[in-house]
Formats: structure tokens, sequence, C-alpha cells
């Protein structure tokens, strides 16, 4: 029996190793990949042994400081909000929403390819971000590639748009309307996503190089992008979302359906990072569930961007963080296709 560690790059070249805290399933070092679920895949495995394992991130403690919480508590989710997530698209209406579209079907192509899809693992290519059913499930190691590769890329525009807002602000000496702080947050939280992952795995180079080019060629992209039209990147980021949602709510449906079997392994357990962060119960540290909550933040920015993409990019207030007449507030995970401005303006 050895202890392995995921070394995330192409998927034919992961060695599978789960590391969820001190609890890491020891798994068997050959019997796993003889099924047919990654014999196809062109190359053989690579692993690191236990000697070689560590803790990717160490949670820093100094002689005076035991720990550093979140920046940002997370506000948790009840069990009827998650359940209620709901995959979905809003159809273009027009040149920039169509601009976008077609732009995050370029990216998904491109992380397809990159992660090692097979044609019966895709869904119908014509409803790529409703439907859920493909011949043949992916693997938790395709899984985790594909999670580590959309949490990495999905932190950047909330941070460019929140850092440009910021300097805009300053620049007209005029308040911001509470844009900057919901954009922030939202990258923090897709970070947090990311980190969670970490935990489970370890990205090889092959990885990293990736996420270096796509995180250069994106953060640059985006930077200029929202110079020059950012109801347009709103609109993008929101499609982007859309296909978040789409890619936890299959890989829920998989679980559900017995294909992932080392995380439905009663015995596997989330990272505590995880734990603290979403502030999930005992009993309910299961990878399903950890899933649920990040399936439901992503509901949350793709509601809240594609409203934001709709309102007036330099006088409308925020409407996620406004205090309304009527007592009431807009709930962004529960509109698919965001708000339009004549609804929370």
């Amino acid at each position: 029996m050895i202890r392995r560690r995921l070394l995330l790059g192409h998927p034919a070249r992961l060695g599978l190793a789960w590391k969820a805290n001190s609890a890491d399933l020891v798994l068997p070092a050959r019997s796993y990949f003889r099924g047919t679920t990654v014999s196809k895949l062109p190359r053989a495995f690579s692993t690191t042994t236990s000697s070689r394992l560590r803790d990717f991130f160490p949670q820093t403690e100094t002689k005076l400081i035991r720990k550093t919480p979140s920046a940002w508590p997370h506000k948790g989710w009840t069990d009827e909000q998650m359940l209620s997530v709901q995959v979905g698209h809003r159809e273009p209406n027009n040149v920039g929403d169509w601009i976008a579209w077609r732009l995050i079907r370029l990216a998904r192509w491109f992380m397809d390819k990159a992660t090692g899809l097979s044609t019966n693992q895709q869904v119908d290519k014509k409803n790529p971000t409703t439907a859920v059913l493909a011949e043949k499930p992916l693997t938790e190691a395709q899984w985790l590639v594909r999670f580590v590769f959309l949490e990495s890329i999905a932190g950047v525009p909330g941070m460019v748009a929140g850092m440009l807002r910021h300097l805009h602000s300053l620049r007209r000496m005029k308040r911001d309307q509470g844009w900057i702080e919901t954009l922030l947050e939202e990258s923090f939280n897709e970070r947090m996503h990311l980190l969670t992952f970490l935990k489970m795995c370890e990205p090889g180079w092959f990885m990293r190089l990736m996420i270096l080019g796509a995180q250069g060629v994106f953060f640059n992209s985006m930077f200029l992008s929202y110079l020059v039209s950012p109801r347009i990147c709103h609109r993008f980021v929101g499609y982007l979302e859309e296909e978040a949602v789409h890619t936890y709510t299959r890989c829920i449906r998989e679980m559900e359906l017995g294909a992932t079997p080392k995380w439905n392994d009663p015995n596997f357990r989330i990272p505590d990072i995880a734990v603290e962060y979403w502030n999930i119960p005992e009993g309910k540290r299961t990878m399903k569930n950890l899933l649920l909550y990040i399936r439901a933040d992503e509901a949350v920015h793709r509601g809240v961007n594609h409203t934001l993409s709709n309102l007036n990019q330099k006088e409308d207030p925020n409407p996620f963080v406004s205090i309304y007449k009527d007592g009431g507030k807009p709930e962004a995970a529960s509109k698919t296709v965001g708000f339009e401005r004549s609804e929370v303006i």
C-alpha cells in the first residue's frame, strides 16, 4: 500500500492520491488504474511517493500568531439554498453578448482538450451549459484537473474589475456605489475554492505551466477589455460562471450515480480549510456536500455578473449590497440569467 498524491498536469500523467488533512486515503499502488475509467489514457501515470509528500501550503504559525482566519468569512448556505441551484443559460441579446459567449465556448473547447475529455465524455454540444448527461463519466482525476484549472482562472476577473473600479473611483473622486467590495469578495471566494482543491492534490509542472500561461494571457486580456467595455466583461464572467455551475452539477450527478468511488467512500474526508471556511457541520463533511457549497457560490457569481452587465456601469449602485425601500433584497443565486435593470434599480 502506497500513499500517493495527485500530480496535476495532462490527465494521462496524473498520479492519483488523495490528500485530505492528516487522514489520507491509502490506495493500492495499481488496482485503481486497471479499470476502464483510466485504462484508455494515452500515457502511464506518474506519482509522488510518500517520502516526498508535503503539505502544499502549511498553515503559518509564529511565536506570537496561532492562526490567520479568512478576511471575508463565508455567510454559509442552508440545504434548501444549495439544492435549489439550477443550471441555466442567458441567451445572447446583442453583439457584446455574442462576443462574450463565443469566447467562453473557445475557452471551454481548450479546457476539454487540455484535460483529455474523450468524445463520449462530452455532453450535448447544443446545450453545453444545461445538459449534464454523457455516455461516459469523468474520472476523479479528470474532475480535479478541471476544478483546479477552472478556479485558478475564475479568481482573476473579480480582482481585475475591483482594482480598475478602485482606481476609477480615485481618479473621478467619486464613490463606487458598492461594486468594489462585491468584486473583490468574489475573487477571494474563487481563490478559497482553489485552495480547497489544492489541499486534495498537488499540481505538477505541466499544470503549473498551463495555469501560468493562461493566467498571464487572461489577466492582461481582462485588464484591457475592462477598460474598453466593462459590460461585456461582466457578461463574459456570467457565462463563465454558467460553466462553473454546470461543471459542479454534472460532477454531483455522476457522484450520485456512483461514478466516483473514492469520493463516495465514507472514510473520505474533505480538507479542514473547507470545513472552517463554509462552517460545514459535522455529518455533512462529504465531497458531495463540499461541491454543493461551491456550486451555490458559483450560482451567486453567475447572477451577480449577469446583473452587473445589465446596469449603467458608471452610475448605478450595486443592487446586492444596497438597502431597498421595501426591505427586500435580490437573491443572485435564484436568478440564472441575472436581474434586468428595471427589476433592481
